[in-house]
């Protein structure tokens, strides 16, 4: 199985000490340079980065059709165009996304989108996690941004309602 991830997926679980939880569901994950830069200026706020940069899970690897980069970067950050880049080129099973509109270019372009609270959800259901809630909660409070329907619905979803 071949899985692409942006940034927030990643920093998100960093920030709740989970990211053990993409390796449980997808065993290796590919990020691209971009994103690993991302990643690295969650330093700057105080987060420990050791289990990202000891997860030998974690492999970079560089898109090679800087012109597809190019084109997705007149519309989306750097790490978005990298990572849909690079998931179209390797024709990946997943691309972890969850800004809206990098989600949006991406199911254009044909490729399957997971979000953040999509992780989640998955990891209850190979119950690799008991419950949903308290880490949505948490990620609340580490600023990522969930909308009160999202928080709903991915709580539906995870039939903790």
């Amino acid at each position: 199985m071949i899985v692409i991830s942006d940034t927030s997926a990643i920093s998100g679980l960093i920030k709740i000490q989970r990211l053990s939880l993409l390796n449980d569901l997808f065993l290796e994950i590919l990020i691209p340079p971009a994103v690993q830069s991302e990643l690295e200026e969650l330093k700057r706020f105080h987060y420990d980065l050791t289990p990202f940069e000891k997860a030998d899970w974690i492999i970079i690897r560089k898109p090679k059709d800087s012109a597809l980069v190019s084109k997705f970067e007149q519309v989306l950050d750097r790490g978005e165009a990298e990572a849909i880049t690079l998931a179209k080129e390797l024709k990946a099973d997943f691309l972890l996304l969850d800004e809206k509109k990098g989600r949006n270019i991406a199911e254009e372009e044909g490729l399957t989108v997971i979000g953040l609270a999509g992780i989640l959800i998955r990891a209850k259901q190979l119950e690799f996690i008991p419950l949903v809630k308290p880490l949505l909660d948490e990620l609340i409070k580490s600023n990522f941004r969930i909308s009160a329907s999202l928080y709903k619905t991915v709580l539906d979803r995870a039939g903790e309602q």
